[in-house]
């Protein structure tokens, strides 16, 4: 089963971010149990429960490519039966403490996992609404997808380029670096590449770089809360040569996590580290942040990235076509670029759909064909007011403009009007209160309706594929 499970996580990391792949599916173990059957080991019960719940179509697909028939998969908690131990490519099998797991262990009821001071716990637990928590001791080799060499800098994204090119060198202008931008325009890239770069220049010296959402950040402290490994997490976070910390705007109204992400950034900058940090919105714009947790955010260098212009997005397609072993025309790339005002994602997503369609049709790019997979896009901005991303949201949810302006919180209503802000905030200059305005919400609500979309459109969950089908529907013609 070894080299099977070998291959089934070559391929779910091809399948799932790094950042769900190393969180969820890192720590599984798996043994086959009978005919057609995998039994995957997760190392307490909230990962197996998240795992069932959001993963379990992906490994089981990818469990059956590799078998050549259908696979039933079970995901349980706890340690594997008694054999030596089957772990994720580059990483040993941990217990729930985090330590390494015994070869051999006879298999038998978990023990009860000791719980925090009460007031503590349920009041960090309540603050952060999380449904699971990771386990705290989870180093392994970095998955870089992203480096400086592939990334397309232009007058938009220059100074963001300039300022993370010089967080990687040694004797950094600055330590801290916050960067901002839309959905799509190149914050992970340039915060990814930051790690890769550090570490390919330090390979010897073997640097210490943790790269996490702030959502993951607030699991991992809540596990160390039930667990009684405080300490552990702070030695493990504050003990870095680099901190690449993304969607910090996670954070806001959770004042227990707001508290240890600034003693967390203090305690690096007082010991010379660097720290990195990526939002959708600049610090500015956040509600319900500390104050002094703000500051510490602009207490480095502030960068942000608008939608690039034509010139860079000529490059972005060429360079995007590059990477796929492709060359596109001159004309292709005049037609794509005047036509495509969208963010990266939907450069790229053009280049991939072309591209394919050419190898499965097995003749050359034209603009003809360019042409036809255009048509499938917003080829002007067809959001140009939030009226229009309104009624265009209620046609998509089928919903009238007045549920939506309700006071009901059922879900489907709340999906769409986090939905039209989402949209709102990437398709046109209005500020977070201007979007609120529009349904009598405040700034926060806003804030926290995108943030949500974010959250779930990376987390890959059911409605977070829901709403990228919708997001997809939505900004085609």
């Amino acid at each position: 089963m070894k080299t099977q499970w070998l291959k089934i996580c070559e391929d779910l990391q091809n399948r799932l971010n790094p950042g769900t792949y190393k969180v969820w599916v890192a720590p599984l173990t798996a043994d086959l149990e009978g005919e057609g059957k995998i039994r995957l080991s997760a190392p307490n019960g909230f990962v197996a429960t998240w795992v069932r719940d959001r993963l379990l179509n992906d490994i089981s697909d990818a469990a059956s490519a590799i078998f050549g028939r259908t696979m039933e998969i079970s995901v349980v908690a706890g340690n594997p039966p008694a054999k030596p131990s089957r772990s994720v490519p580059g990483r040993p099998a941990v217990s729930v403490e985090g330590e390494p797991a015994p070869a051999r262990r006879p298999r038998t009821a978990p023990a009860p996992r000791p719980v925090a001071a009460p007031s503590l716990l349920s009041s960090a637990a309540e603050q952060l609404s999380l449904p699971i928590t990771m386990p705290v001791n989870q180093s392994v080799p970095h998955n870089w997808r992203y480096a400086f060499d592939s990334f397309v800098v232009g007058p938009t994204n220059d100074m963001a380029y300039a300022a993370a090119r010089n967080m990687a060198r040694s004797g950094a202008a600055v330590d801290t670096l916050f960067l901002s931008s839309g959905p799509g325009l190149g914050k992970t890239h340039l915060t990814q590449a930051v790690g890769q770069a550090l570490c390919e220049a330090s390979n010897r010296s073997n640097p210490k770089v943790e790269y996490l959402t702030a959502e993951e950040f607030s699991s991992c402290f809540v596990q160390a809360l039930q667990s009684r490994t405080v300490d552990r997490f702070k030695g493990r976070f504050r003990d870095v040569d680099l901190l690449l910390l993304e969607d910090v705007h996670f954070l806001q109204g959770k004042e227990k996590m707001q508290d240890e992400v600034l003693s967390t950034i203090k305690s690096l900058q007082e010991k010379g580290s660097r720290v990195v940090l990526t939002s959708s919105f600049a610090p500015c714009e956040l509600r319900n942040v500390d104050n002094s947790l703000v500051s510490r955010f602009c207490s480095g260098f502030l960068a942000g990235i608008e939608k690039p212009d034509a010139s860079t997005r000529r490059r972005i397609l060429q360079e995007k076509a590059r990477q796929n072993n492709a060359l596109l025309s001159d004309t292709v790339v005049d037609v794509l670029t005047e036509r495509l005002t969208g963010d990266i994602r939907q450069l790229e997503s053009c280049v991939h759909n072309l591209l394919l369609k050419a190898k499965l049709l097995g003749c050359t790019i034209s603009v003809e064909m360019a042409q036809e997979i255009l048509a499938q896009y917003s080829l002007d901005d067809p959001f140009v007011d939030v009226d229009s991303i309104i009624r265009k949201v209620c046609e998509g949810f089928g919903l009238s403009p007045e549920q939506l302006a309700s006071r009901s919180r059922k879900q489907n209503l709340v999906v769409a009007r986090n939905t039209i802000f989402y949209l709102a905030r990437k398709h046109t200059e209005l500020s977070l209160q201007d979007i609120g305005d529009k349904f009598s919400r405040r700034h926060s609500t806003v804030l926290k309706g995108i943030a949500s979309v974010e959250r779930e459109l990376r987390r890959e969950s059911p409605l977070g594929r829901q709403i990228a089908g919708t997001l997809a529907l939505l900004e085609r013609r």
